[in-house]
Formats: C-alpha cells, sequence, structure tokens
C-alpha cells in the first residue's frame, strides 16, 4: 500500500527501545515527523538520525515529534539510540508490518538482505493527515529536510 498526501495516516502500535508501547495516536494534537530508516548503525542512518537529534528545537518549535521506525529489534535501537544521544522515540517494526503498511519495504537491499525498510519520511499533521511523503529507491539518498521543514511551517 501507498500511502497518499491528504489521506488519514495509518494507525499503528511498536515498542520503542524502553520496552514501551508507543501509537501513533498517543501524538493526537501534535505533528509527526515519521523517519523509516533501513539498518541501525550504518553510515546514511547514522546521519540522519543524528541529523534530527541536531535540529531537535527546531522541531520543537513547530509542534513537531521525531519518530524513528527500521526493522531493527528494540534491543539494537536502544543502543543505537544510546550511543547516538538521540532524544527521541526509535520504534521497533522486527515483524515489518509497519514499513509495509507504510509501502517502503523494499524487496531486496544490500548483501541480498530482503525486508529492510526503505529510507522514507512522512510528516502527520495534528489530527493524523499525511501532509508529506517521500519514499526513496535509494538507501543512500537522505530525505529532502528542507521539504519537511516548509511542511511543517504551513501546518503551524
Amino acid at each position: 500500500m501507498n500511502i497518499e498526501i491528504g489521506q488519514q495516516s495509518p494507525e499503528f502500535a511498536l515498542f520503542n527501545t524502553e520496552k514501551n508501547k508507543v501509537s501513533l495516536a498517543d501524538y493526537k494534537g501534535k505533528n509527526v515527523v515519521l523517519l523509516f530508516f533501513p539498518l541501525a548503525f550504518s553510515g546514511v542512518c547514522t546521519k540522519e538520525m543524528c541529523s534530527m537529534r541536531d535540529d531537535m528545537a527546531k522541531y520543537n518549535g513547530m509542534n513537531a515529534v521525531i519518530l524513528g521506525i527500521s526493522i531493527d529489534s528494540l534491543f539494537t535501537l536502544g543502543r543505537f539510540k544510546q550511543e547516538n544521544q538521540l532524544e527521541f522515540d526509535l520504534l521497533s517494526d522486527f515483524n515489518k508490518e509497519i514499513s509495509a503498511m507504510y509501502g517502503c519495504l523494499s524487496e531486496t537491499f544490500a548483501f541480498e538482505m530482503r525486508g529492510v525498510a526503505k529510507r522514507s519520511a512522512f510528516v502527520i499533521d495534528a489530527e493524523g493527515i499525511v501532509r508529506y511523503a517521500e519514499v526513496l529507491e535509494s538507501a543512500g539518498d537522505l530525505p529532502n529536510f528542507e521539504a519537511i521543514d516548509v511542511c511543517l511551517k504551513k501546518l503551524n
């Protein structure tokens, strides 16, 4: 399934690194920047998550929360979060259901791995409507952070 701008975002609930179940509904009333990333500890994924970390004040000022999702286990994500001092939730989609629901599950990845999330970015507004959607075919590319910022500014 592909997610379209203007549609209601699919609801989900996944475990975070503190072993708590987090749902999209928990953030009703806030804008959500939902980032799917292939694998913790890989170079581009680390760069992406650390860049979000470094811009947290900007996102907080736009009534936005960041949620990172990968198919890594919550234990791997916990270590990744700790080592990179990330201040936002990382959620484990170990069963790959949410990545598939959002249309960003790759069939093949590096080293013949299957079922890794494509690097993707979604902005979901305070009412749960998708306002920005970007699914990248190349894991080496980063989301368009400027476009995400423009989208969030329009929502405030």
